[in-house]
């Protein structure tokens, strides 16, 4: 039997995943927790075999205090950029089209965007992240600081 050949091995279909450990939604239904609890919207757009969403995963959402934090403060929605059920909203928006003019204009991954409860954006920040820059990300949100703050 040779090892390279296609019938050795089982198809097994490799999924991205969000951190273990967090409670993170689909995009619908997390956008319907997070408009019951009036709670902004923390989205990871990721992929797999991206390699810096592994090492934010590993080094960033290991920090106990960033899982604390965003699991109390934020509705938490994971989305994978390449799946076959690219995200659309119900008008018809491609929110992870790669092209301009799409609401997040995914070109890479990771992705992070905080998002107010009904959707709209309020800011996004691509690449790997560190537990400072999470810490930073969620006081210029729940200090209401983006509201006047750019």
């Amino acid at each position: 039997m040779l090892w390279g050949h296609a019938s050795c091995w089982p198809a097994v279909p490799r999924r991205p995943s969000p951190p273990g450990a967090y409670p993170f939604r689909a995009y619908d239904e997390g956008l319907s927790q997070a408009q019951e609890q009036d709670k902004e919207i923390f989205l990871y757009v990721g992929r797999e075999g991206c390699a810096f969403c592994e090492r934010t995963n590993q080094e960033t959402f290991s920090d106990a205090e960033i899982k604390e934090r965003f699991t109390d403060h934020y509705g938490l929605v994971y989305v994978d950029s390449e799946g076959a059920d690219r995200l659309r909203l119900p008008s018809g928006e491609r929110v992870t089209a790669r092209e301009r003019g799409s609401r997040l204009e995914v070109v890479g991954t990771p992705l992070f965007a905080m998002l107010d409860p009904e959707g709209t954006a309020l800011f996004r920040m691509p690449g790997f992240k560190t537990v400072g820059q999470f810490k930073r990300m969620d006081r210029y949100i729940q200090s209401g600081a983006y509201r006047d703050q750019p």
